[in-house]
């Protein structure tokens, strides 16, 4: 090995000796480390020096760094330059580009919401249109994420060809600053209740929630409901200051557990509080995680607020973003976090897998005591105080949904059907008979655990006991099959939600569902009424 080779494996290996050292490993992991990272660097040299066809050796290593990562925890992360670049803009709420949530394909680009009166919706961009062409690059040619050709310097503009409804078309659109309210919308549900609606923790999050409050409470609000329905989390810290304006300064409000000791602390309110005396219900679902749990969790643990819906998704888990080289960054899982009574309520065990690889879900929960001594649980996300069957989440409703099922229908009902105001939108069993007929006719499928266990069965015993057991499981397959059509009409609260979400927001935008909420959704409904009636709303905190 010649001087300049040493010196390039000598660096890298003494950077991760101090790094080691500073982290405080034993000596043996210190060794075993260093031991697997030169038998990696070797293997790596080697493989590319001499395989039989030309390597891509940045392709290679992003497949072998995510690899490894999927081994840890989904939230555990390479961040290359552009993933950086997205995780900034996700924290602070503001890039440069068209306004529209879009969704990356291999061969293509769907429209999945144009933000009203963004440069998208001016350019006439609809949820549900196929981008196929971005100036004179075809997406299905392009290797990266074709979504960052969409992104821009503001006032430069671009031409989108996209499909819509089996026509292809174009249009010109012209980039513009966007930003990503972190508080979308807010107003007086009745003339004592406000509604704020928290849709992400990024770095506006307490300070536009302290807005809403105070604006909503100069028109009169005696009462408050906070919707974190949907709300994926994000930084810690607006999540503390989020749940300060409601509890006083010095009050825990979480704690975090890690084997890195500089890690392990306990974080509580600094500021002035807003109100401390208002009621406040919580609305909280199956996609309300992180952030959105310690807010919910810790109001609850305090007996602070009620939390109503349904259970949460079940996320404890604190990351942080680490630099690395060349602009690049590691979010690592670096702690459990702990609600005021002690509770996490991570519901996914990602160091137990199951035989086939997959996370465990826990299913023994430990018993926990609120403030004025309510039973509370860990283990499975945050449980409501009340819960609403409409908001809900099962197997089916997921597999629509992550199947663009709902939100085909959703863009097919949208060029059929057409409504002046949210007021006359009405959807109706008619309606909900031709979705039915809808997904029959798709390419719709899913398979449950019953059916996967049945297969591995019937190819596992079916050389033993002949086609008699064959036609047995074939019909409890079928049974099963047809079951999951009738699941449509047995769960026909959850799935409508989910339609009539998306429906309305076709017509109206985010501001109009919101103000259809207002009149229909059935966990504001329940919110406004028990926070009208205060012996019931203090007896379920006492």
């Amino acid at each position: 090995m010649n001087k300049l080779a040493r010196k390039s494996v000598f660096i890298p290996l003494l950077a991760i000796t101090f790094f080691v050292v500073g982290s405080g490993f034993i000596k043996s992991d210190f060794f075993e480390i260093a031991k697997q990272i030169e038998i990696f660097t070797t293997l790596f040299k080697e493989l590319n020096m001499n395989y039989v066809d030309e390597t891509n050796p940045g392709e290679l290593m992003d497949t072998a760094i995510k690899n490894m990562l999927n081994e840890l925890d989904p939230y555990t992360k390479f961040l290359n330059e552009q993933d950086v670049e997205s995780y900034r803009i996700n924290n602070a709420g503001e890039y440069s580009g068209i306004g529209a949530l879009v969704r990356s394909y291999d061969d293509r680009l769907l429209i999945i919401e144009p933000y009203k009166d963004s440069p998208a919706d001016k350019a006439g961009l609809k949820a549900g249109d196929v981008v196929t062409k971005i100036g004179n690059i075809v997406v299905s040619d392009f290797d990266d994420n074709a979504s960052e050709l969409l992104k821009g310097a503001n006032n430069t503009s671009v031409d989108v060809t996209y499909e819509r409804q089996g026509k292809t078309q174009t249009t010109t659109v012209t980039r513009a600053a966007i930003e990503i309210d972190a508080v979308p919308y807010y107003k007086m549900a009745d003339d004592k209740t406000g509604y704020i609606v928290l849709a992400k923790f990024n770095s506006k999050a307490s300070s536009q929630t302290k807005a809403a409050l105070l604006d909503l409470k100069g028109q009169g609000a005696e009462r408050i409901i906070l919707d974190l329905r949907g709300n994926p989390g994000g930084l810690l810290t607006e999540a503390i200051n989020v749940t300060n304006l409601f509890v006083p300064k010095g009050e825990l409000i979480v704690t975090t557990k890690s084997k890195v000791k500089k890690f392990n602390q306990q974080y509580k309110t600094k500021n002035k509080p807003t109100d401390t005396e208002i009621p406040v219900v919580v609305l909280i679902d199956g996609s309300s995680a992180s952030a959105s749990e310690i807010v919910s969790g810790s109001l609850q643990d305090l007996d602070r607020a009620v939390v109503l819906g349904a259970r949460s998704f079940g996320k404890g888990l604190v990351q942080r973003p680490m630099k690395l080289t060349y602009g690049t960054q590691l979010k690592v899982t670096i702690s459990r976090y702990f609600t005021p009574s002690g509770r996490c309520i991570q519901s996914l065990d990602y160091w137990n897998r199951d035989e086939e690889g997959h996370a465990t879900k826990n299913t023994k929960f430990k018993n926990f005591k609120t403030r004025n001594g309510r039973s509370v649980q860990d283990g499975g996300g945050v449980l409501p105080d009340l819960e609403i069957a409409a908001v809900k989440a099962n197997d089916m409703t997921k597999a629509l949904m992550n199947n663009l099922v709902i939100f085909d229908y959703a863009t097919d009902f949208y060029y059929k059907n057409q409504f002046q105001n949210v007021a006359d939108f009405k959807f109706s069993d008619a309606d909900y008979n031709n979705f039915k007929s809808f997904v029959n006719t798709s390419n719709f499928s899913f398979e449950t655990d019953t059916e996967k266990s049945l297969k591995e069965a019937l190819t596992d015993d079916e050389a033993i006991f002949g086609n008699a057991l064959k036609d047995d499981y074939s019909k409890l397959l079928s049974q099963i099959q047809q079951g999951k059509i009738t699941a449509l009409g047995l769960h026909q609260k959850e799935i409508q939600k989910k339609l009539e979400d998306e429906i309305v927001r076709r017509y109206f935008y985010r501001d109009g569902l919101y103000d259809y909420y207002l009149k229909n959704d059935q966990a504001i409904l329940v919110a406004t009424t028990l926070l009208a009636d205060s012996a019931k709303y203090k007896g379920i905190l006492k």
